[in-house]
């Protein structure tokens, strides 16, 4: 029997190319999700500036998701991971910020002596209110792509073209730094929505497991899903 409904997805008000394995491309996904996107809400505001003023902007596109028949709802920002409480508590149906709360789901599950660590495209923004709101440990390692790298300039420039080569070596060069400070690295998780494309090529690399927010999307769809009414009995 088929399943009902649909995981919704804040999304920025970005322009920039979304590859297959983006959070912002509907090819992504073998579940069925539509997004809303939050006008205003700029890569640079929010990953680089005060997106508080977003917040009831963001509380509003997600009502309207639920409205129109969305079971659950995530975003396309894993820096949205502080406003965690104040937009479930709005909402009436689940919500995920961000994919770092796998920091937390992760750690009891890891073998002993095993931690997950944090690829993100800007470790200079990402602090420990991130982690708190993600219920992750505040030493967890965090490394950080180039801020002048070619996935940050077309994120934060809404490019119309993606280096796409370049992009996945920023990724493995940032997996690899983060296996050398993080001894004992068991996981990665990547905050930034964009570099799931890239998850493949990384896990190979670094050899752990990669969890981004495509896998907390399909977390959510798996239990939030509603069951088609059950065929009567003839």
């Amino acid at each position: 029997m088929s399943a009902r409904g649909f995981v919704g997805l804040l999304r920025l008000d970005t322009h920039f190319p979304r590859p297959v394995g983006d959070v912002g491309n509907p090819n992504t996904f073998d579940f069925p999700v539509r997004a809303r996107v939050v006008r205003g809400a700029s890569a640079a505001r929010v990953v680089r500036g005060d997106a508080a003023a977003l917040l009831a902007p963001f509380i509003e596109a997600g009502r309207a998701l639920a409205a129109d028949g969305a079971v659950a709802i995530g975003t396309s920002c894993g820096f949205l991971g502080p406003f965690q409480r104040e937009l479930a508590a709005a909402l009436p149906v689940p919500f995920a910020a961000s994919a770092l709360l796998q920091l937390a789901w992760l750690a009891p599950l890891l073998p002993a002596g095993r931690r997950a660590g944090v690829i993100t495209i800007d470790a200079d923004a990402l602090d420990a209110r991130h982690l708190a709101a993600a219920g992750a440990a505040p030493d967890t390692p965090v490394v950080g792509l180039p801020r002048d790298g070619a996935l940050a300039r077309a994120v934060f420039g809404d490019a119309a073209h993606l280096d796409r080569e370049r992009i996945r070596d920023e990724v493995i060069d940032a997996g690899l730094r983060l296996r050398a400070c993080a001894p004992g690295l068991g996981a990665i998780v990547l905050e930034c929505t964009n570099l799931p494309p890239y998850r493949d090529a990384l896990a190979r690399a670094v050899g752990v497991p990669v969890h981004d927010c495509n896998t907390l999307l399909r977390w959510l769809w798996a239990g939030a899903a509603r069951p088609a009414p059950l065929e009567p009995s003839r």
